[in-house]
């Protein structure tokens, strides 16, 4: 009989690592497709077809659970699917009452946030590479995108709200995930749900009158690359990677999401890229592959 070997605890965290470093690439191209999506869409209605159907498509996993499983996962779920659906919120009228330059530097300042965060909520101080990483990752956002101009405004006060969000889930999914029994995938369908749902009624409140779905082919395109690359991958990944990783190594990894942003913009877009945001974005990207040597 041939007996399977689990992974060592190393070869688990390296694992977490490139799945972190993966799910930054598919989030940083998540801006250009949602921007051509929202195109034919208000933001609201996307987002609740977004994640309604990311809810409908993983409820069979909720469904397949077992008892404790869905209550683990209905109790993780809901605290955690509230503060993601704060963070989007945020981020998308951010971003729409901002220059982007502002908007990326502001929302990488989770990275820094993460470890006082870690540090409030946990009790458990980071290491100190972690503090270096991230000062340098701050550096590397803050030439990528060009750095803040002007006084803080709206957007730029809700992209700031989004990295304290951002890092108070991120730690908050580490506390509430470790001992629970729900699969990733079920905690993501919890979580989508109330995304999804949240969006809805929020929609349903301020629209005049609900709009009809859009037919566009470029529409449902980047719908279905969001929904399964980018929520249901990204989701379940970060879930299943805080349960081997801490909070600043999943938030300093994910830091590297702007760079990657850049590289599709540039290659898929064909947007221009100064020498400087190059730097910027090789110094995020050199930090997250700095620390994924120093094993903790």
């Amino acid at each position: 009989m041939t007996t399977l070997t689990l992974p060592q605890p190393k070869s688990l965290l390296r694992l977490s690592d490139l799945t972190l470093l993966l799910v930054a690439l598919v989030w940083g191209t998540s801006y250009g497709v949602a921007k051509g999506a929202l195109v034919f869409y208000p933001v609201l209605g996307f987002l609740a077809v977004r994640f309604l159907l990311t809810f409908v498509l993983l409820l069979p996993t909720l469904v397949q659970a077992s008892a404790v499983q869905r209550r683990d996962a209905v109790r993780t779920g809901l605290p955690l699917g509230g503060l993601m659906l704060c963070i989007f919120l945020c981020e998308t009228f951010g971003v729409a009452h901002t220059q982007a330059s502002n908007a990326a530097f502001l929302i990488s300042l989770c990275v820094v946030f993460t470890p006082f965060v870690e540090w409030w909520l946990l009790g458990s101080r980071p290491a100190r590479h972690l503090f270096g990483f991230a000062a340098i990752s701050l550096v590397g956002a803050s030439l990528l995108s060009g750095g803040l101009v002007g006084q803080l405004g709206l957007g730029d006060a809700l992209m700031l709200a989004a990295a304290v969000l951002r890092a108070i889930t991120v730690c908050q999914t580490s506390k509430l995930t470790r001992g629970s029994t729900a699969p990733a995938l079920a905690l993501t369908a919890v979580q989508a749900g109330v995304i999804g749902l949240g969006s809805l009624l929020l929609f349903l409140c301020s629209a005049e009158g609900l709009p009809a779905l859009p037919v566009e082919r470029s529409f449902w395109l980047a719908t279905v690359y969001l929904v399964l690359g980018c929520t249901v991958f990204a989701f379940f990944a970060q879930n299943w990677a805080l349960q081997h990783s801490s909070p600043s190594r999943v938030a300093l990894l994910t830091s590297a999401e702007p760079a990657f942003g850049v590289v599709f913009a540039v290659l898929w877009l064909g947007e221009g890229l100064s020498a400087t945001a190059w730097i910027g974005g090789g110094l995020i990207v050199l930090a997250a592959l700095w620390t994924t040597a120093r094993r903790s």
